[in-house]
């Protein structure tokens, strides 16, 4: 038999310590990034470091748009905002009984141009919604319930389902909010500064500090990685044990091949001495090429007649099987 536990904990220690080494690679790369206390001198860095682009900075400042997104059910302004509906229902399962379940009517996302804004200068943001960090705030959560109509009613009940409601959840990403951003500074044809993904290096938008960030980082990939050598250490332990199990069970094995063997020889009345050394061990290769006789591993007198359900192993008779509760051979 595979030893499924074992394995398992020795991929998710390997997956775990991908992550804490990925955590970890990022924290450092933080260190090393620009960092920018001032929008205003980000033009003058954009220009000393023309010759050595990509440059990846981090800039602090407050969400800021010309054309901001009004929120249908806050009534906050935003410049990113994700509206999902489910509908929740009760649903008859075989059982007899109503459990409750859900399905995502509608998920749709909207952005608008927007920019940081420090008091210096501005910067605008580009990319955001796939950047690593991002968390919108819900600014609303209501729960309509469906209507009592009978004709309705009564045709969700036989299909077997009771309408509840529609829960409408709104997450917004409000003008205003205090934002860290970590990513490449590009300036375009008309001189206006971006920040955006780099080709390659972090791409970070946040609500903490960059040095909340790095700490965090940091302390996400030593979690990883002790959870990682706990993993390792149980994975083994298990490996082990079923290697020590599968080793002992092949000897207990072989011992009762060559008790059977020494049975069924003294029984023919054939010669111990020779049977003796066909059937030791350690000679595995022998005893595969003669096969057990058709005795009982406990008494080894009568023929075995009855199977273990649990194993399907046939190996004893019926009256000493029936003062076992597990096979001899297991």
């Amino acid at each position: 038999m595979i030893p499924v536990g074992g394995i398992t904990c020795c991929l998710s220690a390997a997956a775990l310590y991908l992550l804490g080494r990925s955590s970890g690679r990022d924290a450092d790369l933080l260190k090393s990034v620009t960092r920018v206390n001032q929008l205003k001198d980000l033009a003058q860095l954009l220009e000393a470091a023309s010759k050595v682009l990509p440059l990846v900075v981090t800039v602090s400042g407050r969400v800021g748009s010309e054309t901001p997104i009004n929120c249908e059910y806050s009534g906050l302004r935003g410049v990113i905002v994700e509206q999902t509906a489910e509908q929740h229902f009760l649903k008859h399962n075989d059982a007899g009984s109503w459990i409750q379940d859900s399905a995502l009517m509608l998920s749709m996302c909207k952005e608008v141009p927007w920019y940081l804004d420090d008091g210096t200068s501005r910067v605008h943001v580009v990319g955001a919604r796939g950047a690593t960090g991002l968390v919108l705030t819900v600014g609303s959560e209501v729960f309509e319930e469906s209507g009592r109509s009978l004709v309705r009613g009564t045709l969700d009940y036989l299909q077997g389902l009771k309408m509840l409601g529609v829960k409408r959840i709104e997450r917004v990403l409000p003008t205003g909010s205090p934002l860290t951003v970590v990513g490449e500074a590009v300036k375009d044809d008309i001189g206006s500064i971006r920040i955006q993904r780099p080709h390659k290096g972090p791409f970070y938008v946040t609500d903490k500090t960059i040095d909340q960030l790095i700490a965090n980082l940091g302390k996400w990939s030593r979690l990883y990685k002790y959870a990682s050598m706990g993993l390792t250490a149980f994975g083994v332990y298990l490996l082990a044990k079923h290697a020590f199990q599968y080793i002992m069970d092949r000897r207990r094995l072989w011992e009762t091949r060559k008790r059977v063997l020494d049975a069924a020889a003294k029984k023919a009345g054939q010669n111990e001495g020779a049977l003796n050394g066909e059937a030791e061990i350690g000679s595995d290769s022998s005893n595969k090429e003669r096969p057990i006789p058709e005795l009982c591993v406990i008494c080894l007198e009568q023929e075995y007649n009855s199977v273990f359900v649990q194993c399907g192993h046939m190996c004893c008779c019926m009256a000493c099987s029936s003062h076992l509760t597990n096979c001899p051979l297991h």
